[in-house]
């Protein structure tokens, strides 16, 4: 492949660049990388169609029941219903969206939305209408991903697309395990493509939207608020003062539509109290990989050597995970974890990122400020579910090709993140399915990563916006990441493959378990990293 020689003076090579595209082709390149995107779009949507029959998780019922219970009750019910034990706990514009798609499910079966006969319904059509629904909702996802690299180069563009449309994550998730993570990533995209182009006011409302949507996303307010008071509130004080006026004014129509009708019919203490139930456990189920599980295990590793020694230990009355809401979790020897804690380290652990977007709002750098925040909410968050590390692994696919660091940063955690994911599915039937997923996703960040920083790197990270070539570079993952890829390996066959020979139905939890603290080390590791740069760049 022929690539152009290199030039010391970026502006003489920008000249070149500008006088080799004449302005009357742009219209047709954008034209062409738009066939290609839906392309890429395409055969990710076939993808997905093809796993239809497969198994979905509880998650479907619950879905399910609120296609139901929005369509069968008025409104002033939605958030008190009872009916079924997978309460309506989302924010209003998500049971908005629910209400506007069980129209759509009533015509193609009624069952579907009956509140008391459809319960645990599993007839084909309900499949296919709400896998159906998941797929065509992506089309936000890949608006999103199209907005935020229609600036960049094609070969950039192409590669991230492979990385962002063609999650392995997100297909595990959405399409087989079953959720709704695809379009709301949507909007965050769209909220930062707006950020990364000046349009603050936009980026500003599209993340009010999100989070009416879903109230997890809220862990990067803070960096939301900071940046925008910083960037858009500036200009002096009575411009600053106006314009903050604009964007709360703004803020708040959002929120008023979303919550307005619950707060006209009485019902917001429900609502809030179905969205924050803080008696859910510290964990999930799954045991995230995240800071929690070695503070668990140590808790436990304390209380057998404690026991050992002869000292007293009372052994924990609840358990650390729960999907419903009950009691919260105690410890044996280490201080009980209470929502307040996990909040205070969130936002300590939040603080460099805030003082960064305080000191330097570059446009630039705000997606890896966003993917920080979402990163410190998986682990030091309360009752994180696994699959939350998609709300930054997503972002930081978008800033993959910023450096070459950057993208072996992005090669080891989409591994890891995927592979935590793994648990989700735990059917013979899925096994291939997952794994090829991963083994596939692996081998074209590889060959593309290779590929792209064998031939040139962007010049300037976030401190330059100019694409000039400046030096050749080589993608090469060192002797820790492999490492610990092959530890992964290890560890996964002697979960799936050794435990049921060598201890057969003796201690099920183990797999679970190694899972759950190996891929914590790769979390961790990647924490730190962002961290630093955090701490390097203030």
């Amino acid at each position: 492949m022929n690539h152009r020689k290199l030039h010391h003076n970026s502006t003489t090579q920008n000249q070149n660049q500008n006088e080799q595209i004449p302005a009357a082709s742009i219209p047709k390149t954008c034209g062409n990388q738009l066939y290609h995107f839906l392309w890429f779009s395409l055969i990710a949507t076939c993808i997905k169609l093809l796993l239809i029959p497969a198994y979905h998780s509880t998650d479907f019922e619950v879905h399910r029941n609120w296609l139901a219970l929005t369509h069968s009750l008025p409104l002033s019910q939605w958030y008190s219903d009872e009916t079924s034990p997978w309460t309506l706990d989302y924010p209003p514009f998500f049971a908005y969206f629910e209400y506007f798609l069980s129209f759509f499910a009533s015509m193609l079966d009624p069952t579907i939305v009956h509140l008391s006969d459809g319960l645990n319904s599993k007839s084909h059509l309900t499949i296919l209408f709400q896998r159906v629904s998941v797929t065509l909702s992506d089309a936000v996802l890949f608006y999103g991903i199209y907005r935020i690299t229609r600036k960049l180069d094609p070969k950039q563009k192409y590669l991230i697309w492979v990385l962002a449309v063609w999650a392995p994550g997100l297909i595990i998730v959405d399409h087989l395990h079953f959720q709704y993570n695809g379009f709301l990533l949507g909007m965050l995209l769209i909220s930062l493509s707006a950020l990364e182009n000046g349009e603050d006011l936009l980026g500003g409302f599209a993340f009010a939207v999100l989070l009416c949507f879903k109230h997890l996303f809220a862990v990067a307010a803070p960096v939301y608020f900071v940046y925008l008071l910083r960037h858009y509130c500036r200009g002096g004080l009575v411009k600053g003062f106006g314009r903050l006026v604009v964007m709360g004014s703004l803020v708040v129509a959002v929120f008023a539509a979303a919550y307005g009708p619950f707060v006209y019919n009485g019902q917001i203490h429900q609502v809030l109290r179905r969205m924050f139930p803080f008696g859910r456990g510290l964990c999930h189920a799954y045991w995230a990989p995240n800071f929690w599980v070695f503070y668990i295990m140590f808790d436990k590793l304390l209380a057998f050597l404690l026991v050992k020694m002869g000292f007293h230990v009372k052994a924990p009355t609840a358990s650390f995970t729960g999907g419903l809401v009950g009691d919260s979790s105690p410890f044996a020897v280490l201080p009980t974890i209470t929502p307040l804690i996990s909040l205070v380290l969130v936002l300590l652990s939040i603080s460099p990122c805030l003082l960064k977007a305080w000191r330097d709002p570059k446009p630039s750098a705000v997606t890896r400020l966003v993917a920080y925040a979402y990163s410190c909410g998986f682990m030091f968050g309360w009752h994180v579910h696994e699959k939350a590390s998609l709300h930054f692994v997503i972002p930081l696919a978008i800033i993959a090709l910023k450096s070459v660091e950057d993208a072996k940063h992005y090669f080891f955690l989409s591994i890891v993140s995927c592979y935590s994911l793994f648990p989700l599915l735990y059917e013979a039937q899925e096994y291939p399915i997952k794994v090829l997923l991963l083994l596939l996703h692996a081998a074209l960040m590889w060959f593309g990563l290779s590929s792209y920083f064998g031939a040139y790197v962007p010049k300037g990270d976030e401190r330059s916006h100019s694409s000039a070539v400046v030096r050749n570079a080589d993608f090469v993952i060192g002797w820790f990441g492999k490492s610990y890829l092959m530890g992964m390996v290890v560890v996964e066959i002697c979960g799936q493959f050794l435990h049921p020979v060598v201890l057969g139905n003796k201690l099920p939890f183990l797999p679970l378990m190694m899972i759950s603290i190996y891929s914590g080390f790769g979390m961790m590791y990647s924490w730190i990293r962002q961290l630093r740069w955090i701490i390097g760049s203030i």
